[in-house]
């Protein structure tokens, strides 16, 4: 299979509601049909650092996401805060139809709201293979470190869920397309919309970009829909073979 679509949920994220916000996306999504149902970060609580409080302990976000896709024969994607061994993570799961499930822990922490002192950073970069697509997974701060996303031959395709307020929106709107040009990918970088319990706003700035940093996505109410294609994409590659003059490095 040589395309792929993708649908991104523009979520208003009920702040710390978990069961809200899972009939919120059941209703959104209810008509749609898409390979991959996209959703922002913390999608179940809001970006929030009350870990103690909403951090998922018995999987119950994951159960729901596995459900949803097994219902609707479509992979579901999107992060959740959860405790593991007595740590919290930010961690965006990848599940697939049938129920069996990727998942990559946010490498960098936002320290500006203190993340970084309440949950753990993930120590592996993660590449996932789905329906002949290499997917890198990424979580909104991780956007700013080009070093972290650099490809590496090894994705064709960047998923970046954030929570990233109108006050820098416009950073996170040249970065997504930055990393698609300097990366030759496909990049979607879905962000959530309204207010959060913090009183931070968020506009609408969801973007999905061909190889080249142009606009590949449609809007149908809070629904940015994507197709992307793979062999368009080698066609671009094999066109302008720059990432073979890329500088060698290793991360530690």
């Amino acid at each position: 299979m040589s395309k792929l679509k993708i649908v991104g949920l523009n979520l208003d994220i009920v702040w710390k509601n978990k069961t809200e916000n899972y009939k919120n996306i059941e209703l959104a999504l209810a008509n749609v049909e898409a390979d991959i149902f996209l959703l922002p970060e913390m999608f179940s609580t809001g970006f929030c650092m009350d870990a103690e409080e909403i951090a998922d302990r018995n999987n119950e976000t994951l159960y729901w996401m596995q459900s949803f896709g097994k219902q609707r024969n479509t992979a579901v994607a999107g992060s959740v805060s959860i405790s593991e061994n007595d740590k919290f993570y930010n961690r965006f799961y990848f599940v697939k139809p049938d129920g069996s499930f990727e998942f990559y822990d946010k490498k960098h922490l936002f320290s500006y709201s203190g993340e970084d002192k309440i949950y753990t950073s993930g120590d592996q970069r993660k590449v996932i293979e789905y329906k002949g697509f290499k997917i890198l997974l990424q979580v909104c701060y991780d956007l700013r470190f080009p070093v972290f996303q650099r490809n590496l031959g090894d994705y064709d395709l960047m998923l970046n869920l954030a929570n990233w307020p109108n006050t820098r929106v416009e950073a996170w709107k040249t970065l997504l397309k930055a990393r698609a040009i300097e990366n030759q990918a496909f990049v979607f970088g879905l962000n959530r919309i309204g207010t959060d319990g913090n009183n931070l706003n968020y506009e609408e700035s969801t973007l999905a970009l061909f190889a080249d940093g142009t606009e590949i996505s449609t809007r149908q109410n809070n629904l940015v829909i994507a197709e992307f294609d793979l062999d368009e994409l080698q066609q671009f590659r094999d066109r302008y073979p720059f990432l073979k003059d890329a500088d060698k490095f290793e991360l530690k």
